[in-house]
């Protein structure tokens, strides 16, 4: 939040002691008749600022999307439509998911309060859920012994990784001329390059900057722009012929550039490749990710109070998929049938959602969202702050 501006008597020239005699309390002035004069009536509370419902209903739908690629992964070896969908989702599901956390980071700095809830909501998650996917990958057998690296997120953990990196340059974005060309050159040159390495998943960390970056430059007018009809409507033809091609690319296009870890050498082509498929990506998904939010409700409906838990539904589901694939769920009979996969779909996402609702959210605030007042210094008090109502010099007031 921006600090609000100082009162008009504190931005003209400071007073001295006997330039203007004190104020009296209004409780206590004295009317005409010699009579107190009743006190002003207290002002009313600000109201709280009110969540947009629009960005609300855009992130649960986006992590419903999520859960349902993981739902569908299992599918798409067997099944060509599955695996259509499932391309097709990864298109644009992250890509979306990063430029909405783009623009709710426009305005990061280095302020306190900022980097506390940095560290308590996207530093402590990470650790804890990195810790708990290490216990629980060697509860379940899929690593010999339990170790856990912060330096090697697992699974759902980059994205934390990553939010923590982006917007710690949050800063430097505002003052560049061309943020996102120049976030676009540094994703491309990630993925011709094989010596970017895997600490925190840099890869990925770099490859989807450009996402990030653009949500930064957007404005809510940008996001009203595709919401217009007109915009709806074109939206319709171009998801159909997106999801044509995918059913076409399926077993002619490498799935591993939709993930964007790798770089074009470990995915068997040549550099320039690389630079190319991370602009012809990057262009892709823009598209998709705005013909997702044309159709995006703007107005409240059941699902908008969840847009506030989606982090929550994001990594908790991390815990069934993963047990989905180590406990040979997609086994049973019923489930490689075509009404067993489209009930897989439906049971993924209500799981997410519920994982989202707020009785979820109370049990694991605690590790999600920590207050952790304990862990940080207190702000220190200015001396306009600390000095006695009716004592403070000109001195110790505060600059405008």
């Amino acid at each position: 939040m921006i600090p609000a501006p100082r009162s008009s008597a504190r931005q003209g020239t400071c007073r001295t002691a006997s330039a203007e005699p004190p104020a009296t309390p209004a409780g206590r002035t004295a009317g005409a008749s010699g009579e107190p004069a009743p006190s002003a009536p207290a002002e009313p509370p600000a109201p709280a600022k009110q969540r947009d419902a629009f960005f609300d209903n855009a992130k649960y739908l986006a992590i419903v999307l999520v859960a349902l690629g993981h739902a569908w992964e299992p599918y798409y070896h067997g099944s060509r439509s599955a695996a259509s969908l499932y391309l097709f989702v990864y298109a644009f599901h992250m890509p979306a998911f990063t430029v909405i956390s783009g623009y709710f980071s426009r305005s990061f700095d280095m302020r306190r309060d900022r980097l506390q809830r940095l560290v308590t909501g996207v530093a402590v998650p990470f650790v804890v859920f990195q810790t708990a996917f290490a216990l629980f990958r060697y509860w379940a057998g899929d690593i010999p012994s339990f170790t856990v690296s912060l330096l090697d997120p697992w699974f759902l953990t980059w994205f934390l990784a990553a939010l923590f990196i982006w917007r710690l340059t949050a800063p430097l974005w505002r003052i560049v001329r061309r943020p996102v060309p120049l976030a676009l050159v540094i994703a491309m040159a990630a993925s011709a390059s094989p010596d970017v390495g895997t600490g925190l998943d840099l890869q990925r960390v770099l490859q989807f900057l450009p996402f990030f970056v653009l949500g930064m430059c957007l404005k809510a007018e940008h996001f009203s722009l595709v919401r217009r009809w007109p915009v709806r409507i074109a939206a319709v033809p171009v998801l159909a012929v997106a999801l044509v091609f995918a059913y076409w690319a399926v077993p002619r296009m490498n799935d591993a550039w939709f993930y964007h870890t790798d770089s074009a050498e470990n995915l068997g082509a040549p550099w320039w490749i690389g630079a190319l498929m991370q602009l012809a990506m990057f262009g892709c998904s823009l598209v998709l990710t705005a013909c997702f939010l044309a159709w995006v409700p703007g107005r409240r409906m059941w699902c908008t109070a969840l847009g506030a838990g989606t982090l929550y539904g994001y990594l908790l589901h991390g815990f069934l998929a993963k047990a989905s694939r180590w406990w040979d769920w997609y086994d049973a009979g019923w489930v490689r049938t075509p009404w067993g996969a489209i009930a897989v779909t439906f049971i993924a996402a209500a799981v997410v959602t519920l994982l989202c609702t707020p009785p979820v959210q109370r049990v694991f605030r605690c590790v999600m969202e920590p207050k952790m007042t304990w862990a940080f210094r207190r702000e220190p008090r200015t001396g306009a702050a600390a000095a006695p109502a009716g004592k403070r010099t000109a001195e110790k007031q505060p600059s405008p």
